[in-house]
């Protein structure tokens, strides 16, 4: 499986980047040994403008980047409800066999090597292409074809960034991180990577645009753009400028065809060389958290409100106790100075406020009402993705098909026949309730339940369980065995349901 991310509407690929570098090994010619550390910048340096040639300066960096190859297991649960009542009603609409199956993965990416005792930056999602995979081994392929095996040091999603140790006692070759601060649009740059699993491929072009945000979203859409070919396999290697320094880290395409058409991207220097070292050192990376949505300032925003083009984000909403919330930011407010910052395309809120220490107090300025209004905010710390996404997740109640089980709990589905979710403030304005109830929303109920027959059905929330309230799934299991333990047959749930007033019905337990 190559991996590779496209930013396009069609396609979606990790695959493009770099970060300065400066080789240094005992290996093969060229390269320099790691005790000279005072000749790091003694390398072939093109003369001004176009270069004759890049031969010199790929024999010198070459023997420091490396493919990358994962192999992973993957359980593909066939019948998401196995085990659980809801089996049959899956089949019944094309489910299949209840059996699961172990699949192996595969992935090919690039890297390269930071340090002599043999450690490798590359890309996140080169070596843990799926949330479900567990990833049983890592090998290294020099150029020379010699191979290692690697173990994986420190991963951060977010940045999707990734730093590995090679299993050996060698001293291998290695290059460093420069300054992309630096970095002008019109420069030279190569790739060096491997592309399509071909090894060792050199290609080179410009630096086509700095800070380039492609509307992805998130708080690092922020990158390099270059027109030097970058292909699948590609991913997590480097980018470098014409001193030999890697000022960025191939990540991603932008691809009507899955295939180069001279728009790629790389995770600059100065962001991921930080975070490289977090990883290195086997920190966890904690990032500021402001907790709102946000609308970038299109033409439109901009002339309806009165407000200069492509500067600030509109605030759609605003979580609960966040950071935002207790500042007294409110959705409708238009953000447009962060910690001293302009708000831009290619400096967001997101990315200005991750890059902050949560607990930090931050001053912000917006508009509201056509005023500039200050605020100070205290970060939250930033969640992980999987909390994000769930923070983000939504509900229809009308859908047919079952809701994946992520949260599903066997022994409520065999007692009660129910499915139920943690309700989110997001699910619970999806279904017409205020956003801070509490509660479990039911994603399926078992027509040959009791629950079945008494009328419950998706979407239902369920507030408390023998007069508790229940937030929590533990917290209806908990009722379900206190009832057992007493010698009950049924539990008295109160439910909620849209455009109507709560009501207690009756379960019988099976």
């Amino acid at each position: 499986m190559n991996n590779v991310r496209y930013v396009y509407g069609l396609t979606s690929a990790l695959l493009v980047g770099g970060a300065a570098v400066s080789l240094m090994t005992g290996y093969p010619a060229g390269a320099q040994v790691a005790q000279n550390d005072d000749n790091v910048m003694n390398r072939v340096v093109p003369v001004a403008g176009a270069p004759a040639s890049f031969a010199d300066l790929t024999q010198q960096l070459q023997p420091a980047v490396v493919n990358i190859a994962t192999r992973q297991s993957i359980e593909v649960e066939r019948n998401p409800f196995a085990g659980t009542p809801f089996a049959e009603l899956f089949n019944r609409r094309g489910g299949g066999s209840n059996q699961p199956e172990r699949r192996e993965a595969q992935s090919l990416g690039s890297g390269f090597i930071i340090s002599a005792d043999g450690f490798v930056v590359t890309n996140n999602h080169v070596v843990s292409p799926d949330n479900r995979a567990t990833l049983e081994e890592i090998t290294i392929t020099m150029p020379d074809g010699t191979e290692y095996e690697a173990d994986l040091v420190g991963a951060d999603a977010q940045s999707d960034l990734a730093v590995l140790k090679i299993k050996s006692d060698r001293t291998f070759p290695f290059v460093e991180f420069g300054d992309s601060s630096q970095t002008r649009v019109g420069e030279w740059v190569v790739a060096i990577g491997n592309p399509f699993g071909l090894g060792g491929t050199v290609t080179s072009g410009i630096v086509s645009a700095v800070y380039r945000n492609t509307g992805q979203g998130g708080a690092y859409d922020r990158y390099i753009q270059t027109d030097a070919s970058i292909n699948r396999g590609n991913s997590g290697g480097p980018l470098f400028d014409m001193r030999g320094n890697v000022i960025g880290i191939n990540n991603a395409i932008f691809s009507p065809s899955g295939g180069s058409v001279g728009i790629g991207f790389a995770i600059p220097a100065e962001i991921a060389a930080p975070i490289v070292a977090q990883l290195r050192e086997g920190q966890e990376i904690e990032r500021g958290f402001l907790g709102v949505s946000l609308e970038p300032m299109n033409d439109d925003l901009a002339d309806s409100l009165g407000l200069p083009h492509n500067r600030g984000e509109m605030v759609q909403s605003v979580q609960d106790d966040s950071a935002a919330q207790l500042a007294g930011l409110r959705a409708g407010d238009i953000i447009v100075n962060v910690n001293g910052q302009d708000v831009t395309a290619e400096q967001t809120v997101s990315f200005l406020v991750a890059n902050i220490a949560p607990g930090e107090s931050v001053p912000i300025i917006a508009i509201r009402d056509g005023r500039r209004v200050s605020f100070n905010a205290t970060l939250g710390k930033r969640p992980s993705e999987a909390e994000l996404a769930q923070q983000q997740q939504t509900f229809d109640p009308d859908a047919e098909e079952p809701v994946a089980p992520e949260e599903s709990d066997a022994m409520i589905a065999e007692k009660l026949g129910l499915q139920v979710l943690t309700l989110t403030p997001q699910i619970a304005r999806s279904l017409g309730v205020a956003a801070e109830t509490t509660g479990l929303v039911i994603g399926v109920v078992d027509p040959n339940s009791d629950a079945g027959r008494k009328g419950l059905r998706r979407g239902d929330i369920i507030l408390s369980a023998n007069y508790q309230e229940v937030s929590t799934i533990e917290g209806l299991r908990e009722q379900i065995t206190a009832a057992e333990s007493d010698g009950r047959d049924a539990v008295l749930l109160r439910i909620q349901r849209r455009g109507a007033p709560p009501r207690v019905v009756p379960v019988r337990l099976r």
